[in-house]
């Protein structure tokens, strides 16, 4: 069975799997958007097609949209189109699946190869708003393509910003349509480093015009957002199961690195995709996708208090102590006793009391949902291994921004932080690249690694660590986000690192003995 256009005519076949259809022409759809499209998406990775894809596939179904979404891959690599099709599972912590076919993708185009055709799109009226999910480093201007191109003029254009800023140039050309340039990447302010990679563009083009253009809201703008949704790497049981349904060509493949790659997406269940609403041309109304509409300031807050307390922080604590602890899955970590105290004591005890609440979410669910359905659910294939990826540059937004507000707290008193120093110091223990039966392993990539694990390089494990040595590292304000000898905090980080040091097992020890004293 060939996922196309034709092979869905037979519907009673693909629901008769389990398969939930576009319950729409999808025919008249697809002619609708290619003719006056509202809607492009840069990126058309996985978390789009979860989230953003499936927002849009609902409210096709709601009959609330009539037109879909236009997506933009970086080129054409050849292989199966499947006629713009996808399949999303979506794996619910019950231990559930949900198959759905994915009709809401209109059209695939080409930012490289296919210019032609996102000129046209961009210089059409129609066109509301262009999201990405692209990676924070998409933005950034530091890439030596993106030097190159703001040198020449935009029709020399080769990197990926140099590419979007001239085709936002061809629709000031065009008749300077207003638009909504949405970043929906997963980082701070994501709106201004989008907007700031714009501008940078037309200051160096020198058109005076087209630098209004950007500059002025009422024509373009750049929204801040707040997205979460955990949309892992394929899972290879998946690929199985459709395959079992008889879908061809959907067998994951693992490439050399050990990513996998595939046609379908596996996401969990629990999304949240938070919006600024700062749209000049208009939007449909997508609030019945689970989208939240609101101010600036208010999408600032949910992203602090996702960051700083209700997610993050857990995850970089589960990835630090899963690593030395020999956890392959973050979900099989809160079935571990002393791990989930060591989460629900972070959160609920020390992270809740600072929180950042913004007001259309309360934090108390957020923390409840993430503790007792996302983190545990066992379908959801994250590792310690990925999560523990740049530690260092966590660090001081997740667990510094809570010490910051202890420390500035008339109520409140640093010295009661208990697991938040032992997050530290496991960190500490984790630079040793041993884990807690003796046994070496391979820390995950970290721009900082080899300047931390400097100031561990000569400690045993067995064997009392001089915590005289650690005092550079301790102060680092870069990496933790304050000076923890100042805050008070790196005579409790050191017991515990000499503690987690001890020998073998002793992680485990100073682990359990931590929380169960709470």
């Amino acid at each position: 069975m060939v996922l196309n256009n034709e092979t869905l005519r037979n519907r009673a076949e693909w629901e008769a799997k389990g398969y939930r259809l576009p319950a729409y022409d999808r025919e008249a759809m697809v002619e609708r958007t290619k003719a006056d499209p509202t809607w492009l998406h840069f990126g058309a990775g996985n978390i789009f097609k979860a989230l953003h894809g499936m927002a849009a596939e609902r409210l096709l179904n709601e009959g609330v949209l009539d037109k879909g979404i236009i997506a933009v891959e970086r080129m054409n690599r050849g292989g199966e189109t499947f006629d713009d099709l996808a399949v999303v599972v979506t794996l619910k912590a019950d231990g559930s699946v949900e198959k759905n076919i994915l009709g809401a993708l209109a059209e695939t185009c080409y930012l490289y190869g296919g210019e032609e055709r996102m000129k046209e799109i961009f210089r059409n009226p129609s066109l509301q708003l262009a999201t990405f999910t692209i990676t924070e480093k998409g933005y950034s201007l530091a890439a030596e393509d993106v030097k190159a191109d703001l040198t020449v003029g935009p029709e020399e254009a080769k990197s990926y910003m140099g590419k979007v800023a001239a085709l936002l140039l061809e629709r000031y050309r065009a008749g300077a349509y207003p638009i909504a340039m949405v970043s929906t990447d997963n980082c701070s302010h994501n709106g201004d480093k989008l907007k700031a990679a714009m501008a940078a563009f037309a200051e160096a083009w020198g058109d005076e015009g087209f630098k209004a253009y950007v500059e002025d809201g009422k024509k373009v703008s750049f929204p801040w957002t707040m997205i979460d949704k955990i949309t892992p790497s394929p899972d290879l049981t998946i690929g199985a199961m459709l395959e079992a349904d008889g879908l061809e060509g959907f067998a994951p493949v693992r490439n050399a690195r050990g990513t996998v790659k595939a046609p379908y997406v596996n996401a969990e269940e629990s999304e949240y995709l938070v919006l600024e609403d700062d749209f000049p041309t208009g939007r449909p109304p997508r609030e019945t996708a689970g989208f939240f509409f609101t101010a600036r300031a208010t999408v600032d807050k949910v992203e602090r208090m996702k960051v700083c307390t209700c997610l993050n922080p857990l995850h970089t604590a589960l990835a630090v102590y899963g690593c030395l602890l020999g956890f392959e899955k973050i979900s099989a970590e809160m079935q571990d006793e002393d791990l989930r105290k060591l989460v629900e004591t972070i959160g609920y005890k020390e992270g809740l009391p600072v929180v950042t609440d913004p007001g259309i979410i309360k934090p108390q669910d957020f923390i409840d949902t993430v503790v007792k359905v996302r983190i545990p659910n066992p379908f959801m294939p994250d590792t310690p291994q990925r999560i523990a990826t740049d530690t260092s540059q966590k660090l001081p937004i997740r667990f510094g921004e809570t010490i910051k507000a202890y420390l500035a707290s008339d109520t409140l008193d640093v010295k009661d932080l208990k697991l938040i120093p032992l997050v530290h110091a496991g960190w500490l223990r984790y630079l040793m690249a041993v884990d807690d039966e003796g046994k070496p392993f391979e820390p995950s990539p970290d721009p900082l690694l080899e300047t931390a694990q400097s100031y561990v390089r000569d400690m045993k494990l067995g064997e009392k660590p001089d915590c005289a040595k650690l005092e550079g590292l301790l102060r680092s304000k870069t990496i933790f986000g304050v000076d923890l000898i100042e805050a008070g905090l790196a005579d409790k980080v050191c017991a515990y690192f000499t503690a987690l040091t001890a020998g073998p097992g002793a992680v485990r020890a100073t682990l359990h003995k931590a929380v169960t004293e709470e």
